[in-house]
């Protein structure tokens, strides 16, 4: 089945320039060059997939996979493959769902933890040399306005999904 087309809108200059910038900055953050970089620095073994997964369930954990697999965009095959990568490797375990005994939920481990945290730094300290000639206030801003935006990417993405016909969404998990 084929998404709905979006609504016809004529993007402003700015929006085209925002769209632009994300472009950039999200090939830039992507490049396996980069990705095994920031690895190296955190001392974390992890493929790009595993370390998604691994930051979604810190900042929201404890989820079941199938969550986690519409969180992530992502096929919940993949989701299972990728926690049983991280299981293996001991930053992640399987707890039952408290609110259906035959549901499963994922939940980081202490090592888990530790590793997100160990990721986190690495790509902070790299970007806090990036933005070192930024005044505080200029980050401040920054900071408060990419929240916002992530805040309404994330509604709008919820009112396309309530906007779906009736089991839309099932097909596509």
């Amino acid at each position: 089945m084929s998404p709905e087309p979006l609504p016809v809108a004529t993007p402003t200059p700015e929006v085209i320039e925002i769209e632009r910038a994300l472009t950039r900055i999200t090939y830039l953050s992507t490049r396996a060059r980069q990705h095994d970089r920031l690895m190296a620095l955190a001392g974390v073994p992890l493929d790009r997939a595993a370390v998604a997964l691994l930051r979604q369930v810190a900042d929201s954990e404890p989820l079941r996979p199938g969550e986690l697999a519409q969180r992530l965009g992502v096929e919940a095959s993949h989701v299972t493959r990728t926690v049983q990568q991280l299981q293996k490797a001991g930053y992640v375990t399987r707890v039952p769902d408290p609110d259906d005994g035959r549901a499963q939920r994922i939940r980081l481990t202490e090592d888990g933890r530790a590793a997100v945290g160990r990721i986190r730094d690495a790509g902070a300290r790299g970007m806090q040399l990036a933005l070192s000639e930024w005044s505080p206030e200029e980050l401040r801003r920054l900071a408060t306005l990419f929240h916002r935006m992530v805040d309404d990417f994330l509604s709008y993405a919820v009112d396309e999904e309530a906007e779906q016909p009736a089991g839309a969404v099932a097909r596509e998990a």
